[in-house]
Formats: structure tokens, C-alpha cells, sequence
């Protein structure tokens, strides 16, 4: 087991659009989306948003935009976007084994999607408290089946701490006001 390490990793937003959004009763996964967005953006973490069927579900939250003006879109129709022609290709010249992962909803898009990436050989971190499904019970199991597959369950906290390394880091300070 690895701890996350800033030079090998990328962040992978999995459909955090506006109407899937807004079908979550609880705002925690938003919020935490947009703090990791954030950092992704101060730390420059490579970043890869995707959007299911943008036209019917809206376009990624304003916040996350904004927070990745670098971010590599990539609109998708199928559950895992591995499965998706022409994404492996943009995956593969990131050139990196570590991948962050989070969005809407747990249980389809971003199972079947970290489980695509464990199967492709990558170390999978899912961020728990960033991710959301409309109903707690299959989110739950689908972190649970992601733990039993080899993926890593992980919070924001944890991950933004383990980018850092340590306090000393030139934005510590800015990635410490994020979650305060």
C-alpha cells in the first residue's frame, strides 16, 4: 500500500454536473469535490473531468470549472470511461499510476471506472466524503466493493495531507485554508 505522492498522481472528476448535483439530498460530496478541485488547481495535479451525456444531464459545476481552468474534459455515454474510445490514449500520456478519484454516482460511473482503472494496473484512491449516490445504502457498497477489488478508500483530508507531505510545503498554508 502507497501513500499518495504529488509526482505521480491525477485527478480523475467523475460527472459532477449540474443535474446529478442537484439530485443529492446531502452537499457534502459538492463541497468536497470543489475543495479537492481546488487544490488539484494550487498543487498543479493533472486533472481529467468527465461528464455524462452533457446535453441531458448539464455541464460540470461551476465551482470545478473554475477551480481547473487546465482540466482536460472528456463527455462520455458509457458507465466506466475506460470504455470510451480515445480515453486510455489521454490517460496514458499523463503518464501517472496514481489516480484520484471521485464524483456522481458512486455505485455506476465511479465503480465501474475504478474498477476498469485497478484491472489497467493503476493505483485507485477513492475519495469517500467526494463522492455521492442518491441513495447512501449503494454508495456504501460500492465503497465496500471497491475496498475488496484493492482500490483505496480515502477523505479529502487525507489526500490533500498526503500531497503535502508535510507542513513546510510551499502551500501549506493555502491547501490548510481550504478545509478550514
Amino acid at each position: 500500500m502507497n501513500t499518495i505522492n504529488s509526482n505521480n498522481s491525477l485527478v480523475l472528476i467523475i460527472d459532477v454536473q449540474d443535474k446529478l448535483v442537484g439530485m443529492l439530498k446531502d452537499t457534502e460530496a459538492k463541497e468536497s469535490a470543489v475543495k479537492l478541485a481546488k487544490a488539484a488547481g494550487i498543487l498543479n495535479i493533472p486533472s481529467i473531468i468527465t461528464e455524462q451525456y452533457p446535453k441531458g444531464l448539464g455541464s460540470t459545476i461551476e465551482e470545478i470549472k473554475i477551480a481547473l481552468p487546465n482540466a482536460k474534459y472528456f463527455e462520455k455515454t458509457t458507465f466506466s470511461v475506460l470504455k470510451e474510445e480515445g480515453f486510455s490514449k489521454i490517460l496514458n500520456a499523463a503518464q501517472k499510476k496514481q489516480i484520484i478519484i471521485f464524483g456522481i454516482e458512486t455505485h455506476i460511473c465511479v465503480l465501474q471506472t475504478a474498477i476498469d482503472l485497478l484491472n489497467s494496473g493503476y493505483e485507485v484512491f477513492v475519495v469517500k466524503n467526494a463522492c455521492a449516490s442518491r441513495c447512501e445504502d449503494n454508495k456504501e457498497t460500492a465503497l465496500q466493493r471497491l475496498r475488496h477489488a484493492g482500490a483505496q478508500v480515502v477523505t479529502v483530508e487525507m489526500v490533500l495531507f498526503e500531497l503535502l507531505e508535510g507542513s513546510k510545503h510551499v502551500n501549506f498554508k493555502e491547501i490548510q485554508s481550504i478545509i478550514k
